[in-house]
């Protein structure tokens, strides 16, 4: 990695987190530099590996998804990186993290519904043998 992070960069990267599509004329309006000058920037925060991707934040209770929670749970050992791996296909998991915290794993899960929710968890523990499985339902979303 060959960048230092400077002002200039922390304030594109703090725009463009709350607007990945502004456009690098409004960006560098808004800092005082050419729209070139960010693109360059922006360019050397890519190669390095900074700015990882531009993403959507989709609403899912707009896409059908009326259940969400984040689901703390434990496996053995040795099935860890199964586990992890075979979630990680899992279009509903938006989020999936091995963690050193109260769980071994954390996951995302948005769900049609509670029964779909339900089953996700009995999958957990039937198909996977997880242990200590703490759903937790997102009531509303305060900061993404």
């Amino acid at each position: 990695m060959s960048s230092i992070v400077d002002e200039k960069d922390l304030k594109i990267m703090k725009l463009l987190e709350e607007n990945a599509r502004t456009p690098l004329t409004r960006i560098a309006e808004k800092i005082g530099m050419s729209d070139v000058a960010i693109r360059k920037r922006l360019k050397r925060l890519e190669d390095d590996g900074i700015i990882k991707a531009y993403r959507l934040k989709l609403d899912h209770t707009k896409l059908g998804y009326r259940a969400r929670a984040i689901i703390g749970f434990n496996v053995e050992a040795g099935r860890l990186l199964e586990v992890v791996r075979a979630l990680s296909g899992n279009p509903n998991a938006k989020f999936l993290a091995i963690t050193s915290g109260d769980h071994m794993v954390i996951v995302d899960y948005w769900a049609r519904d509670n029964t779909e929710l339900e089953s996700f968890v009995n999958e957990l523990k039937e198909k996977y043998n997880v242990k200590d499985v703490m759903p937790s339902l997102v009531l509303e979303i305060v900061k993404e």
